[in-house]
């Protein structure tokens, strides 16, 4: 459904008028005299054809490869409305295209691939993927969209996304960050329970072992994850306790509650039984597994995320997803590696940190400072791509995803800050 403050028709009108669509194609290069048409295409076109035969890198110069994101779905998981298909899925895909060349300046193609065979799916995507300095996946269902991710990033020499899963991770992972230094607690001994364990679920669980944290509860749709259940793929089973437990043990003194499920996945009893402090992200769009307003009549002294706009602390995936492809694509890294994916979370833990420009305060009509109702940026924050871009970039290359050399992460810096 849309927001609240957005009326059905109103997001039709702004689909359809004044020209169907969200994105369109422009040029760069002056195509107004003979000889300018001469350069553009026969003859003239044929000079770095041949130079990037010859050195396959060379695309880089002289195409707009390095520039270019390929946003690719199938629909089958389309935001939280499930298998639509591959044409219903395309609003959303030139939506994803607005944003990447709004925040980060990068060009996109949106690219609907119509099946749900795996091997179809990649076979597609590796042949186009030529085109492209980077490829965003996008709304696959899981477990498909696991495999599908292994197989292309194993594959392809350019940074492969799955935005649903990793873009989640990132921006929680940064959220839990902050709300931790607010609440006084230690990465190390969070007690976290995971609601959902679908893609980003899994996801988000995985990053958050990477940066530490180590002691995790997983619930699905059947109850808590733990060895004594034969129901479990191979992803959940990543997340299986050896001892059983109950729906009530897991939350009995947790420290973050991550909803990533549906509406009343869980309760304001399952957060009665939190530690002091708790840290609830109610993170299903457009409902809120509980709403925020619930929780702190219940719990005051909770720090409270969910994935809407109208709400403090929204864990807004545009947090991430165009600053991170910028990084690694200007960077030319072969891969989006779990580094580049850490640097991320710290770079926006420590953004939210900073004193907040003027021109935020006036959009958001209020004084935003550090605080348990700001833990994460907000979206319209020109920082954001200086900041994120270049600690991916710089993890790209410490991390050795990518090989460039003699890079200058103030110049960088500098470059990024012209794009804003």
């Amino acid at each position: 459904m849309p927001h609240r403050n957005v009326t059905k028709q109103e997001a039709l009108d702004y689909h359809e008028f004044p020209k169907p669509g969200k994105i369109s194609v422009e040029t760069t290069k002056p195509v107004a005299s003979q000889k300018d048409l001469s350069l553009a295409y026969t003859p003239g076109v044929a000079t770095p054809c041949l130079e990037i035969q010859k050195k396959a890198q060379n695309a880089y110069r002289y195409t707009a490869k390095g520039n270019l994101v390929a946003v690719i779905s199938n629909g089958t998981a389309v935001l939280g409305l499930g298998n639509l298909g591959a044409l219903a899925s395309k609003p959303v895909m030139e939506g994803k295209g607005i944003l990447f060349k709004s925040f980060s300046g990068l060009d996109c193609f949106d690219i609907e691939v119509d099946t749900e065979d795996v091997d179809t799916f990649c076979n597609t995507v590796r042949a186009i993927a030529p085109t492209f300095g980077g490829i965003n996946l996008e709304d696959i269902k899981s477990p498909e969209c696991f495999e599908i991710e292994r197989r292309l990033v194993e594959e392809l020499d350019i940074p492969v996304m799955h935005d649903d899963q990793h873009g989640t991770a990132v921006i929680s992972a940064a959220a839990i960050i902050n709300a931790c230094e607010i609440a006084g607690k230690q990465l190390s001994t969070l007690k976290v329970v995971v609601v959902g364990a679908g893609a980003a679920a899994i996801s988000c669980a995985r990053l958050y072992r990477h940066m530490g944290i180590k002691t995790i509860y997983m619930i699905d749709s059947k109850g808590v994850i733990h060895g004594g259940r034969s129901d479990l793929n191979d992803f959940k089973r990543e997340f299986a306790d050896h001892h059983y437990k109950t729906h009530s043990e897991v939350f009995e003194g947790a420290d973050v509650v991550l909803g990533l499920s549906r509406p009343g996945a869980f309760s304001i009893e399952d957060i009665q039984l939190m530690s002091e402090n708790p840290i609830v992200f109610a993170l299903s769009n457009p409902t809120p597994e509980v709403f925020p307003d619930d929780v702190l009549k219940s719990r005051s002294d909770a720090i409270v995320a969910t994935g809407r706009s109208d709400f403090d602390n929204q864990v807004n995936n545009v947090l991430g997803f165009p600053f991170i492809f910028r990084g690694a694509m200007d960077v030319h890294a072969k891969k989006i590696n779990i580094e580049m994916k850490i640097a991320a979370a710290h770079a926006l833990a420590q953004l939210a940190r900073e004193e907040v420009p003027e021109y935020l305060n006036e959009i958001y009509s209020k004084k935003i400072e550090f605080s348990k109702d700001y833990i994460i940026p907000k979206p319209f924050d020109k920082r954001l791509i200086v900041e994120i871009s270049s600690a991916v970039a710089k993890a790209a290359i410490d991390s050795g995803s990518s090989s460039m050399k003699n890079f200058d992460i103030e110049v960088y810096k500098k470059e990024l800050a012209l794009l804003i």
